[in-house]
Parts: C-alpha cells; structure tokens; sequence
C-alpha cells in the first residue's frame, strides 16, 4: 500500500519516528522511553515486540503491573466476556466484584484474612497509599506518619510526603508530617555500621522514635513500610529488622501499613512480601499485579477495628472498574493454577546463581526475593553507587534484546521485574544478556 494514502500515524512506524512525535506533543515528564527507545507494536508473555518487529525478552513488566505477562489468553478472555455484562459499576455490588473481594482476601495468611476488610481506590498505587495514611489518620485521630529512608510511595502529595528521594520530592516543596528513619540497608549501613556487630541498631533507632519522649516525634498516626524496597533498589531488610519494627509498631499502637504495590501477588514468591518476616500489617495497599494485564486498580485490605470512615469519606469514579477486577480474579486463578509462586523463587534463584557466577569488581550486590533482583553497580576505585554504569548496562542489554530498569541511590541498581510466567529458558536467555552487558560494561570502564 502506497503510505501516502496511510493515515498519518500509520506512517511513522518506526520507533524512532513514533519517539520523535511523542517528545513534540506528550508531557517532559515522560521516563521510560528516554532510557528505553522503542515503540511497542504488540507483547504476549515474557516477549516484547517492537513496531520494526524486533522482539526483546521482557525483565520489567510494566514496573511489575504484568505479573502473569502480556496478555495472558485466560485474563484476555476473562476481560472479554466482562465486555458484555457490565464494565462501570461505582461501588455498586456486581458478582464480578464479589468474586473479585473474596479471591483478594482469600490471599491473606490464615488468621488475619477473617480480621480485614478491602476499600477499592482505583485507579492507582498512589491512591492506595493516600487512602490508607488517610484512613489511619482518621481511625487513630493523629497526624504523623513515620516512613524509611530509601523509600518510593508515588507521586501524589502524601505519598510523596512518604517518599524519601530528595530529587522528587524537590517537586513539591514544602511537605511536612512525615519522619524517616532508617532501613535495613546493610550494603551501605546508614549509620555506618558493621554487618554482624551493629546489634540491628537501624531498628533500635525506630523503636527509640517511639518510645523516647524526647525523640522529637510525635505518637504516628502510622508506619509506612515496605517490605522490600522496589524503587529504592530491591532492597530486602534483615528479618530481624522486619521483626523489630513490627513488635515496636504493634506495642505502641501505631497502625502498620505494608506498601505490596510492587511486592504483592506474588512477585517476591509468596502472595505479599510481609510473609517473609514475622509480620503481619494492619492495612496493605495494593495495585500494579492487582489488574491483572494492566488494568488500572488499587485497594487497601486493613483491620476491621480501623474502618471509621463514614459514606463517602473515601471515594473515586473509577472505583468500579469491572474489567480490572474480572482480570484480578483470572490472574489470582493463573497465579495459583500455573504455579507462578514457586516459579517466581526457582527463577529467581536461576537467575542470582548465574549472575554469582561473574566475578567483577563493578558489581556492589545482587539482591532481593523472587522475581524482585536488584544488580548495585559500583566504582571499583571507591565503592561508590555508579549510575553511569549501570545506564551503561541497561543500554546494552535494551541493544542486546532485554528491557531492564534502574532504581536505587543514584539510580545504580539494574532492576530485574520478569513476568512470573519466566521460563527457565527465558532465564538462561536473560542471564546471558545480562552476564553479556556486565563484562561489555566492565570492559569499558576498567577496575
């Protein structure tokens, strides 16, 4: 067909072309595409599809939306035939979203999943983070909110508040009401300690927030946590830690909120990240994984003694969002039917095991849980974080065919978020993409 008798976005199908359109009339805000240069023409599972028909191994999923993969044909389906019942609802009760309450909670540990209820707050994780500090800030009739450093809540205004990054939070001047304290972050000890010696002092300063009088800090309205850190750079706290600030949290009464946005439905290899640790939180935000192939839907689960709110206190139009909650409930059935749990740890520990086994002095640390991996790329010279390396490794892999982000101090930490459909084969693929770009990288800079 001659182009010319194309319409005019069907002649640009090349994703340089389509790049080039998107930067003259979308947002500067825009992230992704400037370390990922493609444009996507279709996906299905762990593969990722250009519109020049270049195919790259996806190990970023959405930053974790795509827990079962692009467009898993049992979610499609489930979405399809949800096409033709109803697909706005508010919060009116349909059967769709009664399955959609019971499969959620069915996820929580016994014991605790007969103590919660769930608040739907589409359509993002944002909004589940400003629902949850909002509804423990109304149950508990106080208004600081304790958080930890290294965290990322998202970019509205309280959970920004939360998010200790000083770049974004540069943004919005003028937050208040949020104290950090420090995370189990052994690689680099935020009080400079010795792993083994330090009696998990990063704890005991937390647990001295509490009960000091003169800490500086008033009785919280709630912890913010999460259990692994995702932005933050796969950070996985020391179970002691974990423990610890549980223990303190429930003794004072301070509500613990779990953020499982990136964690939760199964990416660290349980159902939530809490269930690593002797845990159990009073409220879980939850979304990404929770729509199933992407669509838009967050929720809070929380104790039953928490629930204050009165009609209406808490709203959102889109809080009835059939299609995403038909595709919750189809990917919980994947999840479960197609063992993506235990898929999730094996991959995972594939995936650590091949990247032991390249001894180069660029790399910090590899870290994390399940299908959650963090790669800390340093400067051998200094052991300073290197996010000039590690943008290096991400444009060699993006060059070899494997899309990965970064996160972490400086953004020097390789993120790896694979769909947990991964193959054992896709692992290999990836491990050698990785290994790959590690040595081209390590090459390049020396040390």
């Amino acid at each position: 067909m001659d182009a010319s008798a194309l319409p005019p976005n069907e002649t640009l199908l090349t994703s340089a072309a389509l790049l080039a359109r998107q930067a003259e009339r979308e947002s500067n805000a825009r992230t992704y595409p400037r370390g990922l240069p493609l444009a996507i023409a279709h996906a299905r599972g762990c593969e990722v599809y250009s519109v020049e028909g270049r195919r790259y191994l996806d190990f970023f999923s959405g930053a974790g939306v795509l827990a079962v993969g692009h467009n898993h044909p049992k979610v499609v389906e489930a979405v399809r035939a949800q096409l033709d019942l109803v697909v706005h609802a508010l919060d009116l009760p349909t059967p769709t979203r009664d399955q959609f309450v019971s499969d959620v909670l069915e996820l929580l540990p016994r014991g605790l999943r007969d103590q919660m209820r769930l608040h739907i707050c589409a359509p993002t994780g944002s909004d589940a983070i400003e629902a949850a500090l909002k509804l423990c800030k109304r149950a508990t009739g106080r208004e600081p909110v304790v958080a930890f450093q290294g965290a990322y809540h998202g970019m509205t205004t309280g959970a920004l508040a939360a998010t200790s990054c000083s770049e974004l939070r540069s943004y919005l001047p003028g937050l208040l009401g949020v104290t950090f304290a420090p995370y189990s972050y052994c690689k680099r000890c935020p009080l400079k300690l010795e792993l083994g010696r330090c009696g998990t002092a990063c704890a005991a300063m937390f647990e001295t927030l509490l009960e000091d009088s003169h800490s500086g800090v008033s009785r919280p309205a709630a912890v913010l946590m999460e259990f692994v850190q995702g932005e933050g750079g796969g950070i996985v706290p020391r179970p002691e830690f974990a423990a610890r600030i549980g223990r303190a949290a429930q003794k004072h009464g301070v509500p613990l909120i779990a953020d499982e946005i990136q964690a939760g439905l199964g990416r660290t290899g349980r159902w939530f990240a809490f269930e690593h640790f002797d845990v159990q939180p009073d409220v879980i935000a939850l979304s990404k994984a929770l729509g199933g192939i992407g669509l838009p839907i967050a929720a809070i689960l929380y104790r039953k003694e928490l629930d204050v709110w009165e009609p209406g206190t808490h709203i959102g139009t889109f809080r009835g969002h059939q299609l995403a909650m038909a595709a919750g409930s189809a990917a919980i059935r994947v999840i479960r039917s197609e063992g993506y749990l235990d898929n999730a740890s094996e991959r995972g520990a594939q995936l650590k095991a091949a990247l032991a086994s390249l001894s180069l002095s660029c790399i910090g640390e590899v870290r994390g849980l399940g299908l959650m991996l963090g790669i800390e790329l340093i400067d051998p010279a200094t052991g300073a974080a290197s996010g000039e390396r590690a943008r290096a490794v991400r444009a060699e892999c993006f060059a070899r065919g494997l899309l990965c982000e970064l996160g972490g101090r400086a953004d020097a930490t390789v993120r790896l978020l694979p769909p947990l459909c991964l193959s054992a084969a896709e692992a290999t693929e990836g491990a050698e993409i990785l290994l790959q770009s590690l040595r081209s990288v390590h090459a390049r800079f020396g040390g």
